[in-house]
């Protein structure tokens, strides 16, 4: 089967599951996938089962009730266009009040269908149906009626509205299957990458303990030799203060030699005087 057809078939059963309820959606998903046959039947078991509020905005696409919001999506792209602001103005008032009605409509339905819709789930609702106004690419996920999740006004990206969307969305192209040799082999490398990092970080922490162990044994001399230090200049103080009392009890000797050495030459002028005198008798 080309993969157009297959593509097609596909987004008709979704389609159908997509507006179930979201309590039958599995069970009847799994029906669906165990009467159909290869790639196919593998495509319809991987179908996510919808939020509730997205369940609601199918139910109000397949009602037929988006149009007007598509177009006044176009009309509001055409007014930021031409940077017409009072066309903006207006329009933007519209749109509140067109999101607001449809909203309403999408709960209502809902709750005609046996649903019953929280507070956050209207809220997503509403955001849902304002994103398809807002974003064009939104709007044309919206209107396939197979919506899995809520949508949020603002870039979206095409491999997210793929993500919101069961089976495809139109003008964007579905994600490449998921490579699980690929996703293998990652996973290896980031485990040897893993690996890595922890040999690296055990080597760094055994180099570290030797640093450590070589910077206690510097600080340990470093400590020993400024006590040494200590203790040589509290002698270096004891004998300053020697020498500074040895010099003081010098410099007494040397007045007390001074006095003596006066004394000397008087006591020798006397005796020679004395025995002149006896030699002259």
């Amino acid at each position: 089967m080309p993969q157009a057809d297959a593509d097609e078939e596909l987004d008709a059963i979704a389609a159908e599951l997509y507006v179930l309820p979201p309590s039958e959606f599995t069970a009847k998903r799994n029906a669906r996938a165990g009467m159909a046959a290869g790639s196919l039947a593998k495509q319809i078991k991987a179908l996510r089962k919808p939020t509730v509020a997205a369940w609601a905005v199918n139910l109000l696409a397949q009602d037929g009730q988006l149009a007007d919001a598509v177009e006044l999506s176009a009309a509001l792209r055409e007014a930021q266009d031409d940077l017409d602001a009072a066309e903006l103005g207006r329009l933007g008032k519209q749109r509140r009040q067109l999101v607001a009605a449809l909203a309403k409509q999408a709960v209502g339905l809902a709750r005609d269908a046996g649903g019953t819709l929280s507070a956050a789930a209207q809220e997503d609702v509403a955001t849902t149906i304002n994103a398809a106004v807002m974003d064009a690419a939104a709007a044309a996920a919206v209107l396939t009626g197979r919506l899995v999740t809520a949508l949020e006004a603002g870039d979206i990206e095409p491999a997210a509205l793929a993500e919101a969307v069961g089976g495809s969305v139109p003008g964007v192209e579905a994600p490449p299957p998921r490579d699980d040799l690929a996703e293998r082999r990652a996973r290896k490398a980031a485990e040897k990458a893993a690996r890595e990092a922890e040999r690296l970080a055990n080597e760094a922490e055994r180099e570290l303990a030797r640093v450590d162990a070589r910077r206690a044994k510097a600080q340990e001399r470093v400590d020993h030799v400024r006590e040494r230090i200590d203790d040589l200049r509290r002698d270096l103080a004891a004998l300053e203060k020697d020498e500074q009392a040895a010099a003081q009890k010098l410099d007494a000797i040397e007045r007390e030699r001074t006095d003596a050495a006066a004394k000397a030459r008087d006591a020798a002028k006397e005796s020679e005087r004395a025995q002149a005198e006896l030699d002259d008798a």
